[in-house]
């Protein structure tokens, strides 16, 4: 579908973040802009898809961190339940190498929140056309590294998307009760990616695994 097809087409959303302050944000931002509607809203991955059974919108806006089911394993699912539908990531991290792993999961476009109201819209537009479309926060490093094939100067290339998250969130301060809670996991099981990370990344001790989240732009200080 090109964009001329769409001059006169309404696009349905759906929007997915376990902000509700952010989702009604999102949806004020949508309201006022034309031939965009928001169709239905989610908290997580896991609610977005059972919605979906039900009705799929014509672009999902997808948040990477939530509980439960986060954007990445969202991503995953959807893409093989509903090959067609484009997704959108609309999120705070600005380091590529998110936009990478998203994108190599089968997103379409990837906004960074802090350029969502002079982006999203254009964003929905485009991807719904099926073009990609990368904030220019992420664009260029990002379009390097999937040309490139990988991101094997950074070290976050090294974790796998579980890692990753649960690396997210023992920087955020979270403790393992929580974390387990979050990703539906046993408290054993966290210790053990904990263990785990701590060897990948050749590091001592849970303050050295926040420095480095914060280093790497994984989260903010």
């Amino acid at each position: 579908m090109n964009a001329a097809a769409l001059e006169n087409e309404t696009i349905s959303v759906m929007l997915v973040d376990d902000h509700a302050l952010v989702r009604a944000g999102l949806r004020r931002l949508l309201e006022d802009t034309p031939n965009i509607r928001v169709q239905s809203e989610a908290g997580d991955g896991a609610e977005a898809i059972r919605l979906l059974r039900d009705n799929v919108p014509d672009v999902i806006v997808l948040d990477i961190t939530m509980p439960g089911m986060d954007g990445i394993d969202a991503t995953k699912h959807i893409r093989a339940a509903w090959p067609d539908v484009p997704i959108l990531i609309l999120t705070m991290h600005s380091d590529p190498q998110f936009a990478v792993r998203l994108l190599n999961a089968g997103a379409n476009g990837y906004v960074v929140k802090q350029s969502a109201p002079a982006q999203l819209a254009a964003a929905i537009r485009a991807v719904r056309c099926g073009e990609q479309y990368l904030s220019g926060e992420v664009a260029d490093a990002a379009q390097a590294m999937q040309r490139a094939g990988a991101a094997n100067d950074n070290p976050v290339s090294v974790l796998t998307d579980r890692e990753l998250q649960v690396l997210r969130d023992l920087a955020e301060g979270r403790n393992h009760h929580e974390i387990a809670e979050r990703l539906h996991l046993s408290v054993k099981t966290i210790d053990t990616y904990r263990l785990r990370l701590l060897a990948k990344l050749r590091l001592r001790n849970n303050s050295d695994l926040t420095r480095f989240a914060i280093q790497n732009g994984l989260v903010q200080a």
